[in-house]
């Protein structure tokens, strides 16, 4: 996904990029130990979130990765996020908000409990 990200006609831009690696943590945020997930992507609300924060001041570009509809465990990678702009303000800020935005309107999880 950097490479990809360094081959954008305005990488010449970019002060940073900044990446999220999501993976499977072994209790839920209740505190029950979990075995594993599995998650399903709304695509529309995935490009309508990528589109919206891709015009937010300074940003370059944002790719998103996300291992749907996989029996994944503990331990494997769930999403990546890389966000690539101008100035650090403006990129931690959007993947922040990117982020946040696509947990709570993009992806449904559904964990398994031990």
């Amino acid at each position: 996904m950097i490479d990809s990200i360094k081959k954008h006609p305005d990488y010449h831009q970019a002060g940073m990029i900044l990446c999220h690696n999501g993976v499977v943590r072994d209790t839920s945020r209740d505190g029950r130990k979990v075995s594993g997930l599995t998650l399903s992507v709304d695509h529309e609300k995935l490009r309508q979130v990528v589109e919206t924060y891709k015009r937010k001041p300074g940003i370059i570009e944002i790719l998103v990765e996300i291992a749907e509809n996989k029996n994944l465990a503990v331990g494997d990678d769930v999403m990546f996020l890389v966000v690539a702009g101008d100035i650090r303000e403006n990129v931690i800020a959007v993947l922040s908000d990117t982020l946040n935005a696509i947990k709570t309107t993009v992806t449904q999880k559904t964990e398994f409990f031990k």
